[in-house]
């Protein structure tokens, strides 16, 4: 009897273990896949999140700063490579190609990952890590908390590495790296094939600046020790105020840095009045100028239309101008915004964004100008 119950167990506990291995490889490479694929839908915004890690840690280990700044001309390669590689990963672990290799790749990653997300939490430098691109915004502590579970899920999965069987699905991952590879460069090229931006089109700027509902709060207060919580604020002075909290945080306004001005003042409200295309200059130190003659030629061709061309850029008042002078622009007025509004709302240097009455009708890669006739039919519908 003492002999046969361990075997006994083994064979009822081994099961168990390999559906569970099998449940957490599926997790595992469903999350990667997701997370991997979002985030090639932008690299450009996965860029921006890597020089702004890369900018922090400058600061913070002024040792390594050069190091540091020398990798940000790279930030979009990395990008693209990085986000391909969560894509590839996740499909290989779910095909089991090489199971042994990829799954320690997985925990290189993760493991990668899991600094990042702990010093955006810690240290409270970097608010927002972009897991999931803009598709999915979570606090600092989460993101934590999720690559945690994905570690210890990839840990389970390489205990149990050497019971998953290799398949022969080599040509599977080779697609998939072409695949991925292919998308990063497509929406480098001509811009994001989802927009999950505020600014994408179809959108209303001033709507999405409101509220979608009153911002309902709670007070949280303390006296004799304990904490209460009230919808109302109490008039009881033996009560001491420990923080504010808003309840309904959906409802807060999508966008709340979007503003525009020039020399003579704000603006943000005219951007809305009316057909208005602007174009898009964040930097006049970095942007393709074989890009420039459609974009002349199609605010001379929109020259006494109802659509009303403008510059919007963040660099200097000398240097728009000089940029405008040397393009034989000169004649298109210009506005100022700030500079991580403009990547946000374009992510291509230069670009075109049509506004009809505060609502996105057209946003174009600098590859991709469109023709006057293109821009006036979708300011009629």
């Amino acid at each position: 009897m003492d002999t046969t119950a361990p075997q006994a167990r083994v064979k009822t506990g081994t099961p168990a273990m390999l559906i569970a291995a099998r449940i957490a490889r599926y997790v595992v490479g469903i999350v990667f896949i997701f997370s991997g694929l979002i985030k090639l839908n932008d690299p450009v915004g996965t860029q921006i999140k890597f020089e702004e890690y890369f900018e922090v840690f400058a600061q913070d280990v002024p040792l390594l700063h050069d190091f540091f700044m020398a990798l940000v001309p790279f930030t979009l390669a990395m990008s693209v490579l990085f986000c391909a590689a969560e894509v590839v990963l996740g499909v290989a672990l779910l095909v089991s190609y090489r199971p042994r290799l990829i799954s320690w790749l997985l925990f290189f990653l993760i493991i990668f990952f899991t600094f990042l997300t702990f010093y955006s939490a810690y240290f409270n430098r970097v608010t927002d890590c972009g897991c999931f691109g803009d598709a999915i915004k979570l606090k600092p502590w989460t993101s934590f908390g999720k690559d945690v579970v994905l570690t210890v899920l990839i840990l389970f999965i390489i205990g149990h590495r050497n019971r998953m069987r290799a398949r022969k699905t080599g040509w599977i991952v080779g697609l998939t790296i072409v695949l991925t590879l292919g998308l990063g460069i497509y929406a480098i090229e001509f811009l994001s094939p989802l927009d999950l931006l505020p600014y994408a089109v179809g959108k209303s700027i001033p709507a999405q600046m409101k509220p979608s509902e009153p911002l309902r709060y709670k007070y949280v207060l303390e006296k004799g020790g304990k904490e209460y919580e009230f919808e109302q604020y109490p008039s009881d002075p033996s009560y001491k105020f420990k923080e504010m909290v808003l309840v309904n945080e959906n409802a807060k306004p999508k966008i709340t840095d979007y503003r525009v001005w020039n020399d003579e003042g704000d603006f943000t409200q005219q951007t809305f009045e009316g057909k208005k295309l602007f174009i898009i200059l964040k930097d006049v130190n970095d942007f393709d100028p074989g890009s420039i003659p459609a974009i002349r030629s199609l605010v001379k061709d929109l020259q006494g239309s109802a659509v009303s061309p403008y510059f919007l850029t963040s660099v200097s008042d000398d240097e728009i101008k000089a940029f405008r002078k040397e393009f034989q622009l000169e004649n298109v007025p210009y506005y100022k915004s700030d500079a991580t509004v403009l990547k946000t709302i374009m992510r291509s240097n230069p670009g075109t964004w049509l506004l009809n009455d505060g609502v996105v009708k057209g946003k174009w890669h600098y590859n991709t100008t469109p023709d006057a006739a293109d821009v006036l039919e979708l300011v009629k519908q």
